[in-house]
């Protein structure tokens, strides 16, 4: 099922406005559903493509937090960055292992700027790669470093297509590979921090702690361990992200309206 999200027709509206005298068509930015057997572990997929002309200065993307994990595959030209406070740009490689981030970055991508980001689940990516979450906060990994020639495989083979729908295919073959060998056993964590996600409001530790049928002080550490950041830093990074979309849907707001 693809469905190309309200958000991603107003960012891209707003990035054509910037950018219209630089970019070429054809023009790819989607939300793509998972296939059922992978639900547990994807949230969604998510497509950009902008070509650039080649004499033109590539634009700057400023990155907000945003609560999620990921594995990107940069299918063309690679894809740099750096950290809001740093002169240092790095360029990522073919395929990024993103940790949870609370701080913003800058983004800079090449002139056949062609991402495929799997969003994972908020515990997800400890499950599939067993690596405490919060040595993962505001930092990635080089995903050949933990998965070496199979990932080097699959980006090989994505390089050399252009359809899609074959792109997804080879990706959804390597996660369920994944899914068969995972790391770390479900856990009622997984749970409570899908429920964080899509609720709103604030919501009691004691409570969360609870339905996890852990202490809070047992909740505290494992949620920590699995999502990477504490439940209350969570929802702040949650509830930002809802305004900062805010913001982009309804221009027109002032942020003292949003932030109420």
């Amino acid at each position: 099922m693809v469905t190309e999200t309200e958000e991603s027709r107003i960012l891209f509206d707003e990035f054509l406005k910037i950018n219209n005298s630089c970019i070429m068509v054809p023009v790819l930015l989607k939300d793509i559903l998972p296939n059922s057997s992978l639900h547990e572990y994807v949230r969604k997929y998510q497509v950009f493509r902008f070509v650039f002309e080649k004499d033109k200065i590539l634009p700057l993307k400023y990155h907000a937090p945003r609560p999620e994990h990921c594995i990107t595959f940069y299918v063309r030209d690679a894809q740099k960055f750096s950290y809001f406070d740093s002169q240092t740009i790095t360029t990522y490689p073919k395929c990024v292992i993103n940790g949870m981030y609370n701080i913003p970055i800058n983004r800079y991508g090449g002139y056949d700027f062609w991402a495929i980001k799997v969003v994972l689940q908020p515990t997800a990516l400890y499950c599939l790669t067993g690596i405490p979450s919060q040595e993962l906060v505001n930092t990635f990994i080089n995903a050949e470093e933990l998965w070496g020639e199979e990932i080097r495989l699959v980006c090989e083979q994505l390089n050399s297509i252009e359809a899609l729908n074959e792109m997804l295919k080879i990706i959804e073959a390597f996660l369920e590979n994944l899914v068969k060998k995972i790391s770390k056993p479900s856990h009622p964590i997984d749970k409570v921090s899908q429920f964080i996600l899509f609720r709103e409001g604030c919501i009691s530790l004691d409570w969360l702690a609870g339905q996890s049928c852990l202490s809070l002080r047992q909740f505290i550490r494992k949620f920590e361990e699995r999502v990477g950041v504490s439940a209350k830093m969570f929802s702040r990074i949650i509830r930002f992200d809802r305004a900062f979309r805010m913001k982009n849907n309804h221009p027109g707001l002032d942020w003292l309206y949003i932030a109420l």
